[in-house]
């Protein structure tokens, strides 16, 4: 397989199993560290939130308005960048609130299973619903890496991030229906590899037909996908867990570092 290939599905499958870090931080802390989890959930939107306006919108921009000129081109990159966030609004609203990733929970949510058969049912939907929720997120990661590896590894790192939290969501449902650790981890762990799985599927179905056009249309929706899901997801998670600024210099920081990698690789 080509390197780039390689380098790019190792990074989305290690961004999807960063759900199975969340499954244990339920598991193994007492208590959620509110302070580090807003810092870090803010780092991650700022970081997702600079790089696609900066960086992936303005390649979008410039390989469409290359191949369709000025006027199309223009039109054809906000287009994509606007389907982007309906395609992952509509799979938003199609989520149940109890299955929905971006409902954040405490792993002090665990420390009492209710030990109901009748919730298995309900705690492998919001598996499942997760695992709908990350499949884009693996084809924006897959497609980010293959073009620019740099820019990859930050999307890469931001979605991991983003990912923790939703290993907790996932997880601490599973282990209140069931009473089952292991139970709770798998079903966490899988629900991560969806990414991956999302980024095969763009290797089989959108490899044959990356020409300049795809690859324009493709980044600027992975563009609108990163802001939906910083702003919906990841700044009101950070904000519910904040304490005084944190999430704000959370995202000013992850701006910054962002910001200061691009620099550095220009």
């Amino acid at each position: 397989m080509d390197d780039n290939l390689l380098f790019a599905f190792s990074l989305t499958l290690l961004a999807g199993l960063a759900t199975g870090i969340g499954s244990l931080i339920a598991f193994f802390a007492s208590t959620t560290n509110t302070k580090f989890l807003s810092l870090s959930l803010g780092f991650s939107a700022g970081v997702m939130i600079y790089v696609s306006m900066i960086e992936i919108f303005v390649k979008a921009q410039v390989a469409l308005v290359a191949e369709l000129g000025v006027r199309p081109g223009n039109w054809a990159t906000v287009g994509a960048f606007f389907g982007g966030i309906l395609l992952i609004a509509m799979i938003d609203r199609f989520v149940p609130k109890q299955g929905n990733p971006h409902e954040m929970k405490k792993v002090e949510d665990a420390s009492r299973p209710v030990r109901n058969p009748e919730l298995l049912k309900m705690g492998t939907f919001t598996a499942i619903a997760i695992a709908i929720h990350n499949f884009p997120e693996g084809i924006a990661t897959f497609t980010s890496a293959l073009q620019d590896p740099a820019l990859g590894i930050a999307i890469a790192v931001a979605i991991a991030i983003h990912n923790i939290p939703e290993g907790i969501a996932v997880s601490v449902p599973v282990y209140y229906a069931t009473g089952n650790k292991r139970k709770a981890f798998k079903l966490s762990f899988l629900s991560g590899l969806s990414e991956p799985v999302g980024a095969l599927i763009a290797f089989l179905i959108l490899m044959p037909f990356l020409n300049d056009i795809m690859f324009g249309v493709i980044f600027a929706a992975v563009a609108g996908i990163m802001v939906f899901i910083s702003l919906d997801g990841l700044l009101p998670a950070a904000k519910k867990y904040d304490e005084g600024h944190l999430s704000i210099y959370g995202l000013i920081g992850g701006m910054a570092l962002m910001a200061l990698s691009l620099l550095l690789f220009i």
